[in-house]
């Protein structure tokens, strides 16, 4: 019986066949864990990446709560400076406010809840809370059911190239303090929070003192008036706004990552924080029907005067 023993060129081919298999098998490990490498690295990039974003958010959107940097005694000057300052609107309050209601400038409706708004015209949740908000508060301001407490802050600077929240908030506060007509002030403040007006934080594109005059003027406001809200009488008075401000811990929010802290837009009702970011407030239609609900008055009444809120001028928010 002939063997049946391999050739020496079958015995080449098996030893190459063996190689090549075992070639394929390492580098098939080697990419393997070059995959796993490349996941762990992809893993720990990300989670740097998260790091690294929420250092750089921080550092770009600080609180506006200044407590931790800002001593007792700057905040009692900063205080003082409210209440006293030559520069102060007529029509602010010591801590300054600016109340409107349907009696006009300063003259609060009695028995009726007062809505604060703490405010900074580059801030984008600013100009959300407007854009959802104001219309419904405006109605209710007429017809006597509330008293807006209006606060001008200007922190943001830093995100425009042109002190865009000073320029802004300075307007403000002339118009208020120049122009009798509260209306005037509100539609300034909405046209300003506009959609197709507001400038971006993240890419900030200058916008003139002359495109603020016109703002105003589109708003009601005298020519004259307007193009003297735009020279900056207020600068100092505003320092001391943002200096003090932060530090009233009535102010400070109550959930969440700005926990302990102040930041805008940032609203009360009856001078106590109303969590505008709670679910019981979020999860409502809209903020307008979650802010009757707080101060009990019927959306369907709205803007009928006589229908009052059931909280008055004292009690606490209904909710959250």
């Amino acid at each position: 019986m002939a063997q049946n023993n391999p050739s020496k060129r079958e015995r080449r081919r098996e030893a190459e066949a063996a190689a090549q298999q075992a070639q394929a098998a390492k580098a098939a490990k080697e990419r393997k864990q070059q995959t796993i490498i490349g996941a762990i690295v992809a893993a720990v990039l990300v989670v740097l990446i998260v790091i690294a974003g929420i250092a750089v958010y921080r550092s770009t959107h600080p609180a506006t709560n200044n407590a931790s940097s800002t001593t007792t005694e700057e905040a009692k000057d900063a205080k003082t400076t409210l209440a006293t300052s030559p520069s102060k609107p007529s029509v602010a309050d010591d801590q300054g406010g600016i109340l409107i209601s349907a009696n006009g400038y300063d003259k609060p409706v009695a028995d009726v809840p007062t809505v604060g708004i703490y405010m900074d015209f580059m801030c984008p949740g600013c100009g959300s809370l407007n854009q959802n908000l104001d219309k419904d508060l405006v109605k209710m301001a007429d017809a006597g059911q509330i008293n807006l407490d209006l606060h001008f802050m200007s922190f943001m600077d830093r995100f425009s190239s042109d002190q865009y929240s000073t320029r802004t908030a300075n307007a403000a506060l002339y118009i208020a303090d120049h122009d009798p007509d509260p209306d005037h002030l509100l539609r300034f403040m909405s046209n300003l929070y506009a959609a197709d007006f507001q400038p971006d934080e993240s890419n900030y594109v200058p916008i003139s003192d002359e495109k603020i005059a016109e703002r105003a003027v589109d708003a009601g406001v005298d020519k004259d008036v307007a193009n003297k809200a735009i020279t900056r009488q207020y600068d100092d008075y505003l320092d001391a706004v943002n200096t003090y401000t932060p530090t009233r811990e009535e102010l400070w929010s109550t959930s969440g990552s700005m926990k302990g802290s102040m930041s805008t837009p940032t609203v009360t009702i009856n001078g106590r924080y109303w969590d505008i970011h709670d679910a019981k407030v979020t999860s409502k239609d809209s903020l307008t029907d979650a802010l009757c609900d707080a101060i009990g008055l019927k959306p369907a009444d709205i803007g009928v005067k006589g229908a009052l809120p059931s909280i008055g001028a004292k009690g606490k928010a209904l909710i959250p």
